[in-house]
């Protein structure tokens, strides 16, 4: 049979490897007297950088970006960025600071608010100027947002988190430099790297996989809990460089192959659980998913399930036919909350799995799973 064909889109440079951080002032300096420079919390964090790019001639202003980004935090950026008369946008730290980062890069350029561009909860329109340029350095090892042509963005007012999505949004430059994740808390390290973990295992199983994606997952996918253990045990400088390197692939399958019901149900989780971690989410799912969706799957889709249930029982000590649960208990056992102790009720189950269905990120999921079996799921990570 032939295989169908596929495109293939991702940011226009990525450089990976231990000391390649710094290279982003020079990169910026080609581009660019005036940045943004988004960070997390903590400012002191970026202060290496905000200090090579000043010493370059560069005008810099600096922008926290303390928790995950919603519409508010969104808006105040696009205002900084253009009193500033930004021309390029660098960000620096987890998964949350480059989506601000894609966002921000994004919008200022155009005259329209957020809404008009935000999927589900809003208009959904292309964005009408080229983002400025951007690029993304990860300090954690998780969501591959150095690579994706989205951000996720939480809307209070509808208890949502939702995605402004553009193809030209793909930064124009990725800076892998797995120093950066060096001595992460465990928790944090733990949470990103679950993310990861899915961000693999989504893409594999697909609906929307090709071949290219295939060959980014494969290897990763057994890769990303042997790093995790690893890490689990101390900290160890290979097994960071490992999972930089799965998150990097995660970014790159899932903007090319889509994700799945565990997304599908964490964008939602998110927007109700407003303080709940995005990678302790996707963790407390993803074994109950991968059963869900596997109890479901015929032919070539069975075969894929049969082979992620080998990879994460061979990483794990455990036969294939015990895989999932183990990696549920792995993870509980290692410090992973369950979403019962991350702010979700009961009550709202119900809810949470009707609105999923609705998630771009479903498009991508192997069955058509329906509300009660959704329901079924969180029951199960509750």
């Amino acid at each position: 049979m032939t295989e169908p064909a596929f495109s293939f889109r991702t940011a226009q440079a990525i450089r990976f490897g231990r000391g390649t951080a710094p290279e982003a002032t020079a990169w910026a300096a080609s581009r660019a007297r005036r940045v943004v420079l988004l960070h997390g919390a903590d400012p002191g964090r970026a202060a290496w950088l905000h200090e090579s790019l000043a010493g370059a001639g560069i005008a810099v202003a600096g922008f926290s970006c303390p928790k995950e980004p919603d519409t508010a935090l969104i808006e105040a950026g696009v205002d900084l960025a253009r009193a500033h008369h930004a021309q390029a946008v660098l960000a620096l730290g987890g998964g949350a600071v480059i989506d601000a980062g894609k966002a921000i890069a994004a919008l200022a350029p155009g005259p329209r608010p957020i809404l008009d561009h935000l999927e589900v909860v809003g208009a959904g329109l292309p964005l009408e100027a080229a983002p400025l340029p951007f690029a993304a350095l990860p300090t954690t090892a998780g969501t591959g947002a150095e690579v994706t042509r989205n951000a996720v963005i939480r809307v209070p007012e509808h208890r949502r988190k939702v995605s402004l999505r553009d193809d030209r949004m793909l930064p124009d430059l990725a800076l892998v430099d797995p120093a950066l994740t060096d001595g992460l808390p465990w928790m944090i390290t733990l949470a990103s790297g679950l993310d990861a973990v899915t961000q693999v295992i989504e893409p594999f199983v697909s609906a929307r996989a090709n071949r290219m994606t295939d060959a980014l997952c494969r290897d990763a996918i057994p890769l990303s809990l042997s790093a995790l253990r690893r890490l689990a045990e101390g900290e160890q400088p290979a097994a960071r460089d490992d999972l930089a390197w799965v998150s990097l692939c995660g970014g790159l399958a899932l903007a090319n192959a889509g994700l799945g019901a565990v997304h599908g149900l964490a964008g939602v989780i998110g927007g109700i659980a407003a303080t709940a971690p995005h990678g302790a989410i996707c963790g407390a799912l993803l074994p109950h998913v991968l059963a869900a969706n596997a109890r479901r799957a015929e032919g070539e889709t069975a075969a894929r399930f049969g082979t992620v249930a080998n990879w994460i029982g061979g990483s794990l000590g455990a036969g294939a036919g015990t895989a999932f649960q183990t990696l549920a208990e792995w993870s509980r056992a290692q410090g992973l909350p369950r979403l019962g102790e991350m702010g979700v009720t009961r009550d709202a189950l119900a809810e949470i799995a009707e609105a999923a269905q609705a998630s771009s990120s479903m498009k991508g999921n192997p069955a058509r799973l329906s509300q009660a079996e959704l329901t079924g799921i969180l029951e199960k990570a509750l």
